[in-house]
């Protein structure tokens, strides 16, 4: 089994693993939105990612990426990573929300799917960079 999903690109890897934890994050924005209400977005979206960071890098590391066995290395890469990531998702958040007038829900998923594409290149080529053997 495990060769056989190997076997797929890690585009596609990443884009079914990103996918499922961008559900679970979402899952865990919403909820906090609908607690602390929907002015509390940027609270919301910053616990999220903060909650999901863990789960994000298991799935990332064993399922897309095969990293190295430094996972303190890596994990410190990913959390670099994760705040640039934040930042786009933040920043498009606010656009989203506080000047086209979107709400906050329709917002966060625009907002993740930019955030993706940049956090994916930011793991393949800096968080979970194998080194090639010369």
């Amino acid at each position: 089994m495990n060769d056989c999903w190997f076997k797929i690109s890690d585009k596609i890897r990443f884009l079914l693993v990103g996918g499922f934890n961008a559900g679970v994050s979402y899952l865990i924005y919403s909820a906090i939105c609908l607690i602390l209400g929907s002015s509390a977005y940027q609270i919301a979206l910053a616990l999220a990612w903060i909650i999901s960071s863990v789960i994000s890098f298991t799935t990332q590391k064993f399922l897309v990426f095969k990293g190295s066995k430094n996972w303190a290395k890596e994990y410190i890469k990913c959390c670099t990573t994760w705040f640039f990531s934040y930042l786009i998702n933040a920043g498009f958040l606010e656009l989203f929300v506080k000047y086209l007038h979107l709400n906050v829900f329709l917002a966060q998923i625009i907002a993740t799917l930019i955030a993706a594409v940049f956090t994916y290149f930011l793991f393949k080529k800096f968080a979970f960079r194998v080194k090639k053997s010369t």
